[in-house]
């Protein structure tokens, strides 16, 4: 990972593309900014009702000394709100402003806040800048890199959208605080993920430091947001448009997703994907890539970072059939990210439909590693 001056660089075709700043409070985004510049740029934060009320004020004060102006753009929060109707009402907003190209916009909130708007900023005039000011464990340690970028269209998750990097990732670890439990444990879904398909040693630490990690302190907070950055940035520098392992990155997703609309986003992202590597952690086990208890292991360390595995309430042929609508179908057949062994993941295309429903059973509750050990 290379570092300067205490934060993260990120790479493009070996050049630096934009820094990841990882802070206890915003003290340093002012300098952060001086590096892009802002003096003579407007600048307009776009954010959600929730975490206006707790930052934008605080945060506008600091914009104001370094940049033209600043303004606010605020939208309902709820990822039903992730639409391109909102997208539309933020372009009216520019566009009455008289926001140009030279001109930034500013994602301050969790991850439907900064898909949203980097959508927005890579389609506005042909695409202007943007930074990610990430608010949520979940935003921080997944969606505010690496540039992917969109948004929901009819319930179907980020079926819209493009590549466009930011200038600047500024990560105020102290927005942690004001975060509830259950969306903390949101973020950790993805931590874990990291760990299962890149580094069995982060992994292992990550079991060991549970306390630390949910007391909230810092320096174990600090590690573990690093060293989860860490992983996503060698995955994105070695493919950034998601060509080859970057789709290593959807472990979980594609079982996750079709869990997240069919419960009509009652469950959050996190939450989903939990599940929705459960299934794949029992495909790993059945395909003799993992043990029955590494399997077992990985459950129950969800379980521990209050995390859900399994659901209820809905028919596994259902699930079964919304895989079928992701957006990683290749050719009519699903692109399954399973474990070649811990801290390592691999991409299949030959599950067959059979294998990838006994799967939901499992994460539904039908049948268990004990059953399928007697069969």
């Amino acid at each position: 990972m290379d570092r300067k001056n205490g934060r993260i660089q990120v790479k493009k075709d070996g050049q630096i593309c934009y820094p990841i700043w990882l802070e206890a409070d915003f003290g340093r985004l002012e300098e952060a900014l001086t590096e892009i510049p802002t003096q003579n740029k407007k600048l307009c934060i776009v954010t959600d009702t929730i975490i206006a009320e707790l930052y934008a004020e605080q945060l506008q004060a600091v914009l104001e000394k370094c940049c033209k102006s600043v303004s606010l753009f605020v939208f309902p929060a709820g990822e039903e709100y992730k639409t391109l109707n909102t997208v539309r009402n933020l372009y009216e907003y520019l566009i009455l402003e008289k926001f140009d190209r030279k001109d930034m916009l500013l994602a301050l909130g969790g991850g439907v806040v900064g898909d949203l708007t980097g959508f927005a900023a890579a389609t506005y005039l042909r695409g202007i800048d943007f930074i990610q000011v990430p608010t949520t464990l979940l935003s921080q340690v997944d969606s505010s890199i690496g540039g992917k970028t969109g948004v929901d269209f009819d319930a179907y998750k980020n079926m819209v959208g493009a590549f466009h990097m930011p200038r600047l990732v500024y990560m105020n670890l102290a927005t942690l605080r004001t975060l509830p439990g259950r969306q903390f444990s949101s973020g950790m879904a993805e931590i874990i993920k990291h760990g299962l398909i890149q580094d069995s040693s982060y992994y292992s630490w990550l079991a060991g430091a549970h306390e630390k990690i949910m007391d909230g302190e810092y320096e174990a907070l600090l590690h573990m947001i690093e060293g989860s950055c860490r992983i996503k940035q060698h995955v994105v520098e070695e493919d950034p448009t998601e060509q080859g392992i970057r789709a290593w990155l959807n472990f979980g997703h594609t079982a996750g997703h079709a869990v997240e609309k069919l419960k009509n986003f009652g469950l959050t992202h996190g939450e989903c994907v939990a599940i929705g590597s459960v299934a794949a952690l029992w495909l790993s086990w059945k395909r003799g890539n993992i043990t029955e208890n590494e399997c077992r292991q990985a459950e129950q360390m969800l379980e521990t970072f209050g995390l859900p595995v399994r659901v209820s309430g809905l028919i596994a042929e259902d699930i079964l059939e919304t895989t079928k609508l992701d957006k990683k179908m290749e050719a009519g057949k699903i692109k399954f990210v399973l474990l070649k062994q811990i801290g390592e993941a691999c991409i299949v295309k030959d599950l067959s439909d059979g294998e990838l429903l006994q799967a939901i059973r499992y994460i539904c509750g039908e049948n268990s590693l004990d059953k399928e050990n007697r069969e």
